[in-house]
């Protein structure tokens, strides 16, 4: 049985991805913020920590992006992905509403939802939606956008269902781990992703994105977020198809880290939708592994 931590607390869509993800029996514990999840696995607190990495309205999540990227390495082993619907909870009673609270990004996401159906409530932020849930049970305010699982864990009453901007809006998250345990076996339908700090001159971020294309490496995200130790460098965060055991991203990693002077690896792993990695003509791995047999040839002095 593992212990997982995730960003919680109780009631949160990281508690739901974290049930899909977890294996029957491990202990689903709740932190306050997404660093102190990622904390939990580096002190040996927990076995993984679930946490959520961008979503398909609001984008990055920057807390995962920047606590990945600094302490301790760990490498994310698995992947899930969430519609995004919400539900309008209210404490028993509640006739007007005035105030809306929840997760900055929940409340983007609802935004002219609440504009139709709540005119003139209020939106107000929170740490978490089911901060917000906890804040409207203690009465502070009106009502709480939440994910679904909220309502089993605390007295509420559901005002609304399958609340959303974007119907097909969805999360990604990912299960971390430390880094000494194997990677997940290749699938085909797998996504790798590192963090790169490029030197601060121009055409850094092209050479990079060079080693990729001229592999034949789709990209299937790209961010940068700053450095934070000097104003003006930032590093990028790179996801693209393929495994790192596959001799085509191995030697791509390879040539990433001759360019930059920190690259982190993130974690190979199946992809949750399934998508099988994109190979470009003679980019294939029996084509690298071809090329790589033919040089170790010519220098054992076997071909001319």
């Amino acid at each position: 049985m593992a212990k997982i931590a995730y960003f919680g607390p109780e009631g949160t869509f990281t508690e739901q991805a974290a049930r899909g993800l977890a294996a029957d029996g491990d202990e689903l514990i709740p932190f306050e913020t997404i660093p102190l999840a990622l904390s939990a696995v580096r002190k040996g607190e927990t076995d993984a920590a679930c946490v959520p990495v961008e979503n398909s309205v609001e984008g990055v999540v920057p807390a995962t992006l920047d606590g990945l990227a600094e302490g301790d390495p760990l490498v994310a082993f698995a992947e899930g992905l969430l519609p995004v619907h919400f539900s309008v909870l209210t404490r028993p009673g509640t006739e007007e509403i005035r105030t809306v609270a929840s997760h900055p990004h929940a409340l983007a996401q609802v935004r002219l939802w609440v504009e139709a159906n709540l005119p003139g409530a209020k939106p107000v932020a929170t740490s978490s939606t089911a901060a917000a849930a906890v804040a409207v049970q203690r009465g502070d305010f009106d009502a709480a956008v939440t994910a679904p699982v909220a309502v089993r864990h605390y007295p509420l009453e559901v005002r609304a269902t399958e609340v959303a901007d974007v119907r097909d809006a969805r999360t990604r998250f990912l299960l971390v781990r430390k880094p000494q345990q194997p990677l997940p076996e290749p699938t085909g339908a797998d996504r790798t992703s590192i963090v790169a700090a490029a030197a601060n001159r121009t055409g850094a971020l092209a050479e990079l994105l060079t080693e990729l294309s001229g592999r034949g490496i789709n990209l299937t995200r790209l961010d940068a977020r700053p450095a934070r130790s000097n104003f003006g460098e930032y590093r990028f965060f790179f996801d693209f198809e393929g495994h790192i055991a596959e001799p085509r991203i191995g030697d791509a990693l390879a040539a990433l880290r001759r360019r930059c002077r920190n690259v982190r690896f993130l974690g190979s792993h199946p992809r949750a939708d399934g998508v099988r990695a994109t190979i470009a003509e003679a980019a294939g791995n029996e084509d690298f592994v071809d090329a790589a047999d033919w040089v170790a040839a010519v220098r054992r002095g076997e071909l001319a």
